[in-house]
């Protein structure tokens, strides 16, 4: 039974506007350095369920690209720590989510595609078209794609996840949330650690950094990776295994420091991907899969939660991702200047078996894609001691991406489709008098190619004015420039998709008047047989294939330390996203640009402009070529508390996206569509109690209640298992669960004066939820991990482990089988891991 959610906020407002009588204010500004920061606290901070303190009990974040105590910064962000993450034997950005239950994390059909989600919003998988919604940032450098996000970072110092948007000091993209990652800085004293661990399904990761001074002025850190496992998931025909890891890395760093006020830190790093991903499992067999099985074709039948897929082709996913980077930080009186530039390369090859059956329908689906990024960013903060501090910037964003997909029919797919129209696929052939083979045949398909060049230009600002000592109010603005220049270069050999079956309809004696009608023209039955239809390449006499977005996004906030122990603050605040393009072949013009239909109709479709210019080509129908802005809003309502033993932060908050940028699966390929409008309320609390030294627990909750406000152009399953156009205006968005709970433990115990016993379980739940628009197959998440080391004083650890140790199964995502009407596909969650590793650190 659903929470009644007026009564709901009502109390919960009125809650924290009780305790928070005296007013809100953003934190007071923070020095720039850690060891100049405010007072020591009294407990550890709040921070993500199973996360810690360091051993001062001391959280510093840079959330407000300010160095501040967890407590001081006026913003929902959960911190977990790289001690945590260590503890948790955390692998990947896949597995964070099991500590921040307002991250959702999911990978979908190769290694490249990873979508993050705060709060119910997010998105920017499946086309490089897409940004993400939630921005990652490592060492500040802006990773703009999820195959640039995957590496195995050393040294990881901290992840801050950011939630809600974060537009006004983030300018490129962040209109749901932040998710930053932070590595510790090369060390002026010589130290490092290596680490081997194993575990079942032959995982081996070994690891190995080591930092030290060069001279004194100048420390390096070297660190390498290597993270290798056999797949969970088998290939029943082939025997290969699916879900593997091979990836390996190595990363470089120079700091640079002549004086206490100024130094630069390089960054180097590299890491390649060769991986057999992912393993599709058979929700819903349908009325298709016995014309599989007729060919000889294999599909495990209905085993939704199966670790086993049937393929007639290994899948690949070959990434490469490197870049450098560099930051200079100059204090200069009471102002500190930071400078950052980086260069960014991607370089993919993704091929799979997408009809996922052994027999040889689509013969490759596979895409090559090049991205090339440069970024800067110049800022300056003040640091007086007065009334007033400033915080002023200017960002750069330059990216090319060249993007080269293709997709082809396969040995099979001309009986399929014969076999699919009761034999009416051939008979049209024969009828119509063409070559005997001309209909799908072997190799045809679409062949694409894709320049996309994006240049975007941010300044923003942010001011603190100190009313009081204990109030602050707090006014941040972003100015965001963004041009998209985008070409297409498609191809079609499908003979059958670009057939005219209304003029072919008059051939044989449909007339004319009525060729248009399905129930005179027998030919438009096979219409759902022509999904790779001539493709209107663009820039074009109509379509110039430009997009021109600016935006002024601002923060507004008050701040109020109650006490050494209490603060509080209120705020509204906007964000925005630029438009994305939808680099693929369902990229189509819009109605406002162009009527469908056939020169053969009568009466004839009635003008458009492209119609005017002479592009119309045969098939060609309207959707979108690109999904403008999304620009956020949040009112949000935020309390923490630090007392001796226990803190807590706190967040209610009402927000919503104009113009979110949907991209659904159809089963042939993707709509990319603006929903008008999707809200959200909910809060979120984070809690850390420490009842004795050895001992931390964390708890953190996250409630959301999502509707589409409005959504008059979306989509959804249906009960035949394909996708169709719905109103979804006030509905609730599929997969965003109305609870996710994460709770922790740490305990540590002394064995000796050197030795210790730590001891880490986490466990984290997500309420019952749709998994797609439209469909009834739910999903409830539960994951349980645990670890225990064995730290011995001489700098040697040994560590059990195990994730997921209930063996929790359910499905992540679902979609409608690939040329396979009326059938149901799906990725399902990771089993049961767990191993050994041992740890030396000097």
């Amino acid at each position: 039974m659903r929470i009644a959610t007026p009564k709901l906020k009502t109390i919960l407002l009125a809650s924290i506007a009780a305790t928070s009588f005296t007013g809100f204010a953003a934190a007071q500004t923070a020095p720039a350095t850690p060891e100049a920061a405010a007072p020591k606290a009294a407990a550890p901070e709040a921070v993500a369920a199973g996360s810690a303190q360091d051993d001062e009990g001391l959280i510093i974040v840079t959330a407000s690209k300010r160095a501040a105590t967890l407590q001081d910064t006026p913003i929902s962000v959960a911190v977990t720590t790289g001690a945590v993450i260590e503890q948790a034997q955390v692998r990947d950005l896949l597995d964070l989510q099991t500590l921040v239950p307002s991250l959702r994390v999911s990978q979908l059909q190769s290694s490249a595609n990873t979508n993050f989600i705060i709060r119910g919003f997010g998105n920017g998988a499946n086309n490089p078209g897409i940004e993400p919604s939630v921005g990652v940032f490592i060492d500040g450098v802006y990773r703009s794609r999820s195959a640039a996000q995957i590496g195995d970072l050393p040294n990881l110092e901290r992840v801050e996840v950011l939630r809600g948007p974060q537009s006004t000091l983030f300018g490129k993209n962040a209109s749901a949330g932040i998710i930053a990652i932070v590595t510790r800085e090369p060390q002026f004293e010589f130290g490092g650690q290596a680490e081997v661990s194993y575990g079942n399904y032959n995982a081996i990761i070994a690891r190995a950094d080591v930092t030290g001074p060069i001279t004194d002025k100048i420390a390096f850190s070297l660190a390498g990776n290597i993270n290798k496992r056999d797949g969970y998931a088998t290939d029943l025909v082939t025997g290969s295994e699916f879900n593997e890891r091979d990836r390996w890395g190595v990363r470089g760093s120079l700091l640079f420091r002549p004086s206490d006020d100024f130094k630069i830190r390089f960054i180097a790093d590299y890491d390649k991907l060769d991986e057999n991903c992912c393993a599709v499992v058979n929700v819903v067999d349908g009325r298709t899969g016995a014309i599989v099985r007729g060919l000889g074709g294999r599909i495990d039948s209905n085993k939704l939660l199966a670790l086993s897929s049937t393929t007639n082709f290994d899948s690949e996913n070959k990434i490469e991702n490197f870049g450098v980077s560099a930051q200079a930080d100059w204090n200069v009186s009471d102002f500190d200047v930071t400078l950052i530039g980086s260069y960014r390369g991607v370089r993919s090859f993704t091929n799979q078996d997408s009809d996922f059956t052994s027999a040889d329908l689509i013969s490759a689906n596979r895409a090559d894609t090049d991205i090339d990024t440069f970024t800067g960013e110049a800022r300056v903060a003040s640091n007086f001691d007065g009334f007033f501090n400033f915080l002023l910037g200017a960002y750069y964003f330059n990216e090319k991406i060249d993007y080269r997909p293709t997709l082809t029919t396969g040995a099979d797919f001309r009986n399929y489709a014969n076999a699919l129209t009761g034999g009416a696929f051939l008979n049209v052939e024969r009828l119509l008098g063409f070559p005997t083979g001309t209909f799908g045949r072997s190799g045809q398909g679409i062949f694409e190619q894709y320049d996309y060049r994006n240049q975007a230009i941010s300044a923003f600002g942010q001011g603190d004015f100190a009313i009081t000592d204990q109030l602050t109010f707090t006014a941040g603005f972003n100015y965001t420039r963004d041009r998209k220049d985008v070409g297409a270069n498609v191809v079609s050999t499908d003979v059958f998709s670009g057939l005219d079956l209304i003029a072919l309809g008059t051939r044989i004696g449909v007339p004319p008047t009525l060729a248009a009608n399905p129930q005179f023209n027998p030919l438009l039955a096979l219409r759902p047989l022509q999904f790779l239809p001539p493709f209107l390449n663009f820039p074009n006499a109509v379509e110039d294939g430009k997009t021109s977005d600016d935006d002024l996004s601002y923060t507004l906030r008050l701040a109020y330390k109650v006490s050494e122990n209490l603060s509080t603050y209120a705020t509204y605040a906007t964000g925005f996203k630029a438009s994305s393009w939808n680099l693929s072949r369902d990229s189509r013009p819009t109605p406002a640009n162009f009527i469908p239909g056939s020169p053969a109709q009568v009466p004839a479709p009635a003008g458009s402009p492209i119609r005017d210019a002479g592009l119309a080509v045969n098939n060609l129908s309207t959707g979108t070529r690109f999904a403008g802005p999304e620009n956020a809003e949040v009112y949000e309502i935020g309390l923490k508390g630090q007392f001796p033993g226990f803190g807590f932060n706190l967040a209610v908050f009402q927000q919503a996206l104009e113009g979110f940028q949907g991209n659904i699966f159809t089963g042939t390929g993707f709509v990319l569509a603006n929903a008008e409008k999707q809200s959200t309320f909910g809060f979120e609390i984070d809690t850390s109690f420490t009842p004795i030294r050895a001992l931390n627990v964390t708890a953190s909750l996250t409630y959301l209640d999502p509707k589409f406000d409005s959504f008059t152009g979306g989509s959804a399953l249906n009960p035949g298992f394909t996708t169709s156009p719905t109103d979804l205006s006030g509905q609730r968005p599929a997969g965003i669960p109305e609870f996710s709970i994460a709770v922790g433990a740490t305990y540590t115990a002394a064995i000796t004066e050197a030795a210790k016993m730590i001891f880490h379980v986490d466990f984290n739940h997500e309420s019952n939820v749709a998994i797609a628009q439209g469909s009834n197959i739910s999903r409830e998440v539960e994951s349980l991990n645990a670890a225990v080391t064995l730290a011995l004083g001489n700098g040697l650890e040994v560590t059990a482990w195990g994730r997921n140790l209930t063996d929790a199964a359910y499905l992540t995502t679902i979609f409608p089988s690939v040329v396979q009407a009326g059938s149901l596909s799906g990725y399902r969650n990771q089993p049961r891991t767990y191993g050994g590793s041992l740890r030396y650190r000097f």
